[in-house]
């Protein structure tokens, strides 16, 4: 019997549900972690909902799958997306958010990334996984090589934080099977 692909000992993945747009527009709207999503405006309920209703789409379609993150018992504590899909080349972006800090340093975020990358290992065939996280994102870069992604190098001047230039770490991960 095959284990389930998206499920752990304290959190599980899941599709988005139309339920999960509240949920989601607070944390699209959270300004305080815009600089690692790239966002720069809110997001109204209108676009919200439009993401959530048309997320039953393919990661071949859209380029795009994003995964709520529950633990166990059923609550939302983040999500993990994938982005900048290149079917050609077999290759996405990753990045994860647990949303509260009470729900940080629980291992949410190790055990969903794990899941992740195995999901799209085996399920998708993907061959690279890929993220850039600021070089002051100390916990991000902690749980990003702690599951095994490899530092490339560093992009100067990569993102502006606070209205100075911030220099980004570029990680991946390499399907070796």
């Amino acid at each position: 019997m095959q284990e389930n692909l998206l499920t752990g000992k304290k959190v599980k993945l899941r599709a988005l549900e139309p339920e999960d747009e509240d949920i989601l527009y607070i944390w699209e709207n959270d300004s305080a972690v815009w600089h690692v999503s790239g966002t720069s405006s809110p997001f109204s309920r209108k676009v919200i909902r439009e993401y959530v209703e048309n997320s039953h789409f393919d990661i071949y379609t859209t380029k795009q799958l994003r995964l709520m993150i529950d633990t166990l018992e059923g609550i939302p504590v983040g999500c993990i997306d994938l982005f900048d899909f290149d079917p050609q080349n077999l290759r996405a972006g990753i990045g994860i958010l647990v949303s509260n800090k009470e729900n940080r340093g629980k291992g949410y975020a190790s055990e969903a990334l794990k899941l992740t990358v195995n999901y799209t290992f085996s399920a998708l065939h993907i061959h690279q996984l890929h993220c850039v996280i600021t070089e002051t994102n100390k916990e991000s870069i902690k749980l990003f090589e702690k599951n095994g992604f490899n530092e490339c190098g560093t992009i100067k001047d990569w993102v502006k934080l606070n209205n100075k230039w911030a220099n980004v770490k570029f990680y991946q991960l390499i399907n070796k099977s």
